[in-house]
């Protein structure tokens, strides 16, 4: 395994895996209700597959290998998407959305690079949203503002599955406390970014970290980011203490989206000029597309963080490293 596998000492799930599956849904249909009201979005179809070259697949931190295939009837390869951050702000752009109006959807996405862990498969799936601001809009101000009506969406779920199965009494804290990278690593200069991340969320149990993507005064980033759709000083990531794994738990990535000056900056910082080419980034360039602020919110992490199991295979089914399921089932933890 390349990721180490944690075995909470004593671990027992709260749930049969007949009411996990029934809390699974549970949970979806409150959250994504919640989450549409919360935010003013609507919810739309997104693709599983986009064409190679297209410049709209999520390149996450430019190493990643895609999944890709060819296609007998068109004579082209496609590409089975890593996540919809550059499709949406498209179809807000081709659906006509105005300012204050957004859109969600299920995306699934294939991570074939991933290491497998307590937290991370292969197999990713979350509400991917985004929605048109106004210019005056992009500012810390109005990010946090988003951020503290997602965590509301969030306790507000937690209530509702903890009525339905009181068992499962871990709380949630609706304060956010927020940081940046830079201030992070002032804090703790010899630690690690994820050890970071969890001494901060440790003290606090709720915390928005911001500007990820940008080298900091270390000469290293907190964390990598594309560069063609964050701005990398408007974003961050939502993280919460999982009391199960005594660590940090990030259910969502998001951010104010890049405008024209800010791209440029990114894509030149990161060289990746030569995407200028793409008809999304042009769009971007000229002020074609909406300015925006979107993200994504993981669905299985936020199921296995409410429902407080060990593993994000006991919410979800997907493929895992053979010692890693054999540690699992010697310890309790029923993989799907």
């Amino acid at each position: 395994m390349s990721r180490s596998l944690y075995i909470p000492e004593g671990y027992k799930s709260s749930l049969t895996l007949r009411e996990t599956q029934h809390a699974i849904k549970y949970i979806k249909d409150v959250f994504q209700q919640s989450l549409s009201f919360a935010l003013t979005l609507d919810r739309v179809s997104a693709p599983l597959i986009v064409s190679h070259g297209s410049g709209i697949n999520d390149d996450l931190n430019g190493v990643e290998r895609k999944v890709d295939f060819d296609i007998k009837e068109i004579g082209t390869n496609a590409e089975v998407v890593q996540s919809l951050a550059k499709w949406k702000r498209m179809a807000l752009y081709r659906y006509g959305y105005n300012v204050g109006e957004g859109i969600y959807t299920d995306m699934n996405a294939i991570r074939r690079d991933d290491d497998t862990d307590n937290t991370h498969s292969i197999f990713v799936d979350q509400w991917d949203w985004e929605k048109v601001i106004t210019r005056e809009q992009r500012n810390i101000e109005f990010l946090k503002e988003t951020v503290r009506n997602i965590v509301k969406a969030i306790v507000y779920t937690k209530r509702k599955v903890s009525l339905r199965y009181p068992q499962l009494d871990s709380k949630i804290s609706e304060d956010v406390y927020f940081i940046t990278t830079q201030e992070l690593e002032d804090r703790y200069p010899d630690k690690s970014a994820k050890e970071r991340e969890r001494l901060i969320t440790l003290e606090h149990g709720t915390v928005f970290i911001m500007q990820i993507g940008g080298v900091l005064k270390s000469g290293r980033k907190h964390d990598g980011r594309a560069p063609d759709y964050d701005d990398w000083a408007l974003n961050g990531d939502i993280i919460f203490r999982d009391d199960v794994l005594d660590n940090a738990l990030e259910i969502s990535s998001m951010g104010i989206r890049v405008d024209a000056d800010s791209l440029k900056t990114q894509l030149i910082e990161a060289g990746a000029e030569d995407r200028l080419q793409y008809k999304y980034h042009q769009m971007i360039a000229d002020n074609t597309l909406p300015l925006t602020i979107g993200g994504g919110i993981g669905q299985s992490r936020l199921c296995m963080f409410l429902l407080e199991k060990a593993h994000i295979g006991e919410v979800q089914s997907s493929i895992w490293p053979e010692d890693m399921i054999e540690k699992c089932s010697e310890n309790g933890i029923a993989l799907l």
